[in-house]
């Protein structure tokens, strides 16, 4: 069936290779391009909330990427089903969300958000590093990666935008946001020299210098992701934390009389009921009903913004039903509160920002600095440092080596370069 839903500004993609007469759609075609790429498949051994190989059960940057994907193509197949304000043969793209699904974390460093972090610590002076900038510069330069120099995946307009869910560049950003990094932004932010990507999702208004519209709400696949995304880790890191031993209904009762007075509405309640799931042993099958329930609580409703004149995916918003918004606040804080800071986690997290920091201090002094000039990585590695002509893109191809390591390669590298027995 024809979608009217998009058009050929959506369908443009970035100079390269795509396949001439293939039975697949441009969605499809990014969907598998991201699916069978050595990027993707890293995600198995990268941390969500427990560090690679510590527990057999828990979600990793992989199995997390896949749920978001098949969640946000259940919420596309609801709203095509229930929403009002869709036109006859029009709907939003399934294949295309379950691409930004799957791609969304794909730029994620090791270890988690303490490796985004100390990697964005690190690169302060040479341009900074964030998760969904890295996932945009993967897409869009360096997910094949070749002997000579890697390249891009041709991604199309609609699926890059998708991906892009802060449209502000690193120098626009300016207030002092934490100790370590002075006045260099914290997240939110694709870096500088990714300008013409954001020129080329926003066309017309992208080449009209309104630094204003830089930061232009996200399109209507992006919005889902999102929410699939905080269904995904709300619900989910719970489990986990549950099942590892950081959470029972005596703890959990212990922080609500301390966090009282910072609690959404109905917090009580959710917490008793949570409690009784947990002595029962039946959260997974509760929380595996509750998917259905925040998928359900998705409204679409008409939207105006000046992108809306380019593409229907800006002239639509994603509304959440306030109790359920408010009900995975809640399960956010207390996956915050109650494992992300727990000592156990907090001692991984410095022992894994220990690592980044001495492995990418010894490749800046051996690389750019006055360092022995040893071959330490790889040989096309070193080819893309050496083809730079500036620190800051020698520091970015560093990077991005240290960015698209697992867990488990990190750790063994830093045994190989700094422990005499190993």
């Amino acid at each position: 069936m024809e979608n009217l839903f998009y058009n050929p500004f959506d369908l443009e993609h970035l100079p390269g290779s795509r396949p001439e007469g293939d039975h697949r759609t441009p969605f499809q075609i990014d969907r598998d391009r991201i699916l069978f790429s050595y990027a993707f498949r890293r995600l198995q051994s990268k941390t969500q909330v427990f560090q690679s190989g510590e527990y057999d059960f828990y979600r990793t940057r992989l199995t997390h990427s896949i749920e978001v994907a098949r969640i946000g193509r259940s919420i596309c197949d609801f709203l095509r089903s229930g929403s009002e304000v869709l036109p006859p043969d029009s709907f939003i793209d399934p294949d295309l969300v379950e691409a930004v699904g799957l791609a969304h974390d794909i730029g994620h460093p090791p270890f988690g958000h303490v490796g985004e972090r100390k990697l964005n610590q690190l690169m302060g002076e040479y341009g900074g590093f964030e998760g969904n900038a890295q996932t945009l510069r993967i897409l869009t330069e360096i997910i094949y990666e070749r002997t000579e120099a890697p390249r891009g995946m041709s991604p199309t307009r609609a699926f890059l935008d998708g991906v892009l869910k802060y449209k502000r560049l690193f120098s626009d950003c300016g207030a002092p946001t934490g100790e370590g990094l002075e006045s260099k932004p914290r997240n939110h932010f694709i870096y500088d020299d990714q300008e013409p990507y954001l020129r080329f999702v926003l066309g017309e208004i992208g080449s009209s210098d309104q630094a204003p519209l830089r930061n232009t709400p996200k399109s209507i696949e992006c919005q889902i992701m999102d929410w699939a995304d905080d269904t995904a880790y709300s619900l989910h890191d719970i489990q986990d934390g549950i099942k590892a031993g950081f959470l029972d209904f005596d703890r959990m009762r212990q922080w609500a009389r301390k966090e009282a007075g910072n609690l959404p509405p109905g917090s009580e309640a959710h917490i008793e009921s949570l409690g009784e799931w947990i002595n029962k042993g039946i959260v997974e099958a509760v929380f595996s009903n509750k998917i259905g329930g925040f998928i359900r609580a998705c409204r679409l409703y008409p939207d105006d913004n000046a992108m809306g004149v380019l593409s229907n995916r800006y002239a639509y918003r994603l509304h959440i039903d306030n109790e359920v918004l408010e009900e995975c606040a809640l399960y956010k804080k207390i996956a915050y509160d109650l494992i992300f800071r727990s000592p156990q986690i907090q001692q991984i997290e410095f022992k894994s920002g220990f690592i980044l920091e001495k492995l990418f201090t010894a490749l800046v002094d051996n690389y750019l600095g006055a360092g022995p000039g040893l071959n330490i990585l790889p040989e096309n590695v070193e080819n893309w440092i050496r083809m730079e002509e500036t620190p800051s893109g020698k520091a970015r191809r560093i990077c991005d080596f240290l960015a698209g390591l697992t867990d488990g390669f990190a750790i063994r590298m830093y045994k190989r370069l700094f422990d005499p027995d190993f």
